[in-house]
């Protein structure tokens, strides 16, 4: 994963608590899972759209 070991990511996640702040790390968590569960959405949906043939 990227040369990433548990040292550095506990490193991270320090830094991480240090900028935002323990009440915000829930909050951030949630919008990035949500941001790529759009982006997986986004990547394998079909896209269609109708066009209406009706002449008005």
């Amino acid at each position: 994963m990227f040369g990433l070991g548990m040292p550095e990511l506990i490193i991270i996640a320090v830094i991480a608590l240090i900028v935002v702040g323990p009440g915000k790390i829930p909050q951030l968590g949630q919008a990035l899972g949500s941001g790529i569960r759009n982006f997986k959405k986004a990547t394998t949906e079909d896209d269609f759209v109708q066009i209406n043939e009706k002449a008005q």
